[in-house]
């Protein structure tokens, strides 16, 4: 291990931090609080960071449970460099399985989003409830966020492979947010030094270029459990008409949309956005 990874690994950890073997892979996760388990996935660029203000707001009236998945945050790229959707949600299954959780409410960000979905269509009798925040799944070329467009660009995705530059970091940063006023340089540095750790970029284009994606929302209709779904109107990255996209597919939806929000009110709004997800868990049906 070289020093600067011990020393992403110092920083972003904490008594919570934990690590756990699948598949040979060392996983990260974080488990607290009290409760019905809430398991947290968060999005593309991401770590399980980006739910510290849920964890915060809900740890005392759920277990809270969230994990890298793989190629992003402390987890880094899995042994046999597969990054398929499928992949991902067996990756949650088996964190689950290990800390022995029958069922859950299962929220998502964005790509966390999507694995949610998917998770919910695979295993339905582990899910009471599903949350989708700024989700991905919509395959068409405007619900791709600019990472991913850049990522397939010949001469970008070169220089991503080693490094990307910490104002390009900045920029996608100052994307996801609808109020730039809240984004401090903590925070951009937790984005830049995460999704540089160990070998997360070259993971992030082998996952954008040689994985096969397949559209499976046309079986959204089968999710059964109640769903929240959860946008951001300033989102720039998933436009906001893939929302009513969602709540059209799934029976059981309903929507609730953020004002002066960009494409993770989880982050961006933590306090309100984790109120509703409390009304949303303890209440009945929809």
């Amino acid at each position: 291990m070289t020093t600067l990874m011990a020393s992403t690994l110092s920083k972003y950890t904490n008594e919570q931090s934990r690590f756990v073997v699948v598949d040979g892979n060392l996983v990260h996760y974080r488990d607290e609080g009290k409760g019905y388990p809430l398991v947290c996935l968060h999005g593309a660029f991401a770590s399980l960071h980006t739910f510290d203000g849920w964890a915060e707001a809900l740890k005392d009236d759920f277990r809270i449970i969230r994990l890298d998945m793989y190629g992003f945050g402390l987890t880094g790229a899995p042994q046999d460099g597969t990054y398929t959707i499928e992949k991902q949600v067996e990756l949650v299954y088996k964190v689950l399985s290990i800390l022995k959780v029958k069922k859950c409410v299962i929220a998502g960000n964005s790509l966390g989003g999507w694995v949610s979905w998917e998770f919910c269509l695979k295993y339905p009798k582990m899910v009471r409830k599903l949350i989708l925040v700024d989700s991905a799944g919509f395959l068409e070329m405007e619900s791709i966020p600019l990472p991913f467009k850049m990522a397939r660009t010949p001469f970008l995705n070169k220089v991503i492979k080693y490094v990307i530059k910490r104002n390009i970091l900045e920029q996608f940063v100052y994307q996801v947010y609808g109020e730039p006023e809240k984004i401090t340089t903590e925070l951009i540095d937790r984005y830049y030094d995460l999704f540089n750790h160990d070998n997360n970029p070259k993971a992030f284009l082998e996952f954008v270029n040689k994985t096969e994606f397949i559209d499976h929302t046309a079986q959204l209709k089968n999710i059964k459990c109640p769903t929240l779904i959860m946008w951001g109107e300033e989102d720039q990255w998933i436009p906001i008409d893939y929302a009513h996209r969602f709540l059209e597919k799934i029976p059981k939806a309903r929507l609730v949309i953020y004002e002066h929000t960009g494409h993770i009110p989880m982050e961006e709004i933590p306090e309100i956005s984790a109120a509703e997800v409390k009304r949303f868990i303890f209440g009945g049906g929809k």
